[in-house]
This record gives C-alpha cells, sequence and structure tokens, in this order.
C-alpha cells in the first residue's frame, strides 16, 4: 500500500469518526434540551436573511444565531470557543478540533468540519455548497418545522430536501446528489452506508 493510499485511508477514518460524534453528540444534546424547554418544534427558531455583502445584516442575523445556539445547544457540549465570521457564519469550535459553521443566510443550514474550518475555507471558501462540500467540510440540516419529510419532527440530520427516498439517487440522479455541483447529499450517502465512505465516493476527503 502505497503512502497517498495510507494516508488517504487514514483521512476517511477520522472524518468518519468526527461525522457519526458529532451527529450522536448533537441530537444528544437535543434531546437533553427536550427535557427542559419542551418539544423541540416549539424552541426551534429560524433566522435568516443575512449572507451576500450586507455586513450590518449578518452580523444582526449570527447575534441572533448565537443567542439561540448558547441557550439551547451550549450547555449541553463540550466547546473550546465560538466566533463570528464577517459573512455572518457563527462557527462552534469542539474539543476534538472539529467545527460547525452556521449560516446567516438560513440557520437551519449547517456545516460540519471535521478539522480546522480555516484550513478548508482558505482552499475552497465559505460556503454551504461548492467544491469544498461532502470533502473539507458536511452539509446538514437542522429545522424540525421543515416541510421535508426527512427533517420534520427530527433532529440534526444529513441534508436531504427534496430527496425522493432512492438510496441510489444519493449519490447521483437529482440536483442535489453528491456527485452534482451542489453536493448536498453526501453526508446522506456516507450515513447510508453506515458512516463509512462509500468505495465509490466521488471526492476524497480531509480534515
Amino acid at each position: 500500500m502505497t503512502l497517498p493510499t495510507l494516508i488517504q485511508k487514514h483521512n476517511n477514518q477520522v472524518v468518519e469518526t468526527r461525522l457519526k460524534k458529532f451527529y450522536s453528540m448533537m441530537n444528544q444534546a437535543i434531546v437533553r434540551a427536550e427535557a427542559d424547554y419542551g418539544d423541540r418544534k416549539t424552541w426551534y427558531t429560524s433566522y435568516g436573511g443575512g449572507g451576500g455583502y450586507d455586513a450590518d445584516k449578518n452580523a444582526a442575523v449570527a447575534n441572533s444565531i448565537e443567542q439561540w445556539f448558547n441557550k439551547y445547544f451550549k450547555p449541553y457540549l463540550k466547546i473550546s470557543k465560538t466566533e463570528k465570521l464577517s459573512s455572518g457564519f457563527f462557527v462552534v469550535y469542539f474539543l476534538d478540533g472539529s467545527a460547525l459553521a452556521i449560516s446567516s443566510y438560513s440557520s437551519g443550514d449547517w456545516s460540519f468540519y471535521p478539522g480546522n474550518p480555516q484550513k478548508c475555507i482558505k482552499k475552497y471558501g465559505l460556503g454551504n455548497t461548492g467544491a469544498g462540500s461532502g470533502a473539507c467540510f458536511f452539509l446538514f440540516n437542522y429545522n424540525p418545522n421543515s416541510v421535508s419529510k426527512h427533517h420534520y419532527n427530527k433532529g440534526v440530520e444529513p441534508y436531504k430536501s427534496g430527496w425522493d427516498g432512492d438510496e441510489a439517487h444519493l449519490l447521483s440522479g437529482q440536483s442535489f446528489s453528491c456527485d452534482t455541483n451542489h453536493r448536498g447529499y453526501c453526508t446522506a450517502l456516507i450515513q447510508a452506508n453506515g458512516w463509512k465512505i462509500p468505495d465509490n465516493y466521488p471526492y476524497k476527503v480531509s480534515y
């Protein structure tokens, strides 16, 4: 086995482990928050309207997301620090070196970084889709009031909005499939394979 193959195998293992851990950790936090605040659908709040180049609007939305997150999630998680980026993203850093970025454009859209997000952002830029998605950050959605059956009354789930339920379409065949420019279903594809990166996964992952 060549050195590049060994390195990629290690990268895969780290990403798989941290994806599974993040999914479990966040959903355990939601269950604990429900014990204190009731049904998740009643305390979930959607924030949006940020994004783009309006720094004041981005900051206002990020402040609201931060207050909401600090109330309903932070007490149940082990966090090293948080920060707000000028783009409006609210970023949460975990003790294992991974991070969560919540978008000011839509607070239900969550990007999970298995490693230092700055490394990924420097290479691919900051956003919820594009070349870095499915490679060094992975899309989740948290909106228990969603009209999507894949997210309604659920906790944090891999992005599945619009998915028709056919597992083959997580890889290809729909607008948000993993092999498209959007790459929305890449996280769901890994989840469907038992949180293991499939052999036919279209990208090399990193952290």
